[in-house]
């Protein structure tokens, strides 16, 4: 699986971003995908994952920092994750990585769960 990340850009606090991930293959619906960031300095961390599904849609899993900011979804049909990210702050800002877990198990937000990972864009939320 390959997975390419796009949607990231420079905007001002209180704003929205939307970013995509577009994956290749045929089996994406059987993977878990997550979203992961990593800010200049820090350890990549968690943000949303959402689980597999024959249909769009599937559960979600959120960290608390971006819990009723950020929304998770996905497109079988299209072999897209997208994440909804809304009432950004500062602290927001990072390079934002799309990541899929082939395993279908229950949501996680241990990156050593995930086995391919997009390159990242970057978010950058200013003040």
């Amino acid at each position: 699986v390959q997975l390419q990340a796009s949607g990231g850009g420079l905007v001002q606090a209180g704003g929205s971003l939307r970013l995509s991930c577009a994956a290749s293959g045929r089996t994406f619906s059987r993977y878990n995908m997550g979203w992961f960031r990593q800010a200049p300095g820090k350890e990549r961390e968690f943000v949303a994952a959402i689980r597999w599904s024959r249909w769009s849609g599937g559960s979600t899993y959120y960290a608390d920092s971006v819990k009723g900011r950020f929304t998770i979804s996905r497109d079988n049909a299209k072999n897209l994750v997208s994440l909804q990210m809304n009432s950004l702050k500062p602290e927001d800002t990072a390079v934002y990585y799309c990541a899929a877990d082939r395993s279908g198990n229950i949501l996680s937000g241990n990156s050593g769960v995930y086995d391919y990972w997009g390159q990242g864009t970057l978010v950058t939320v200013s003040s």
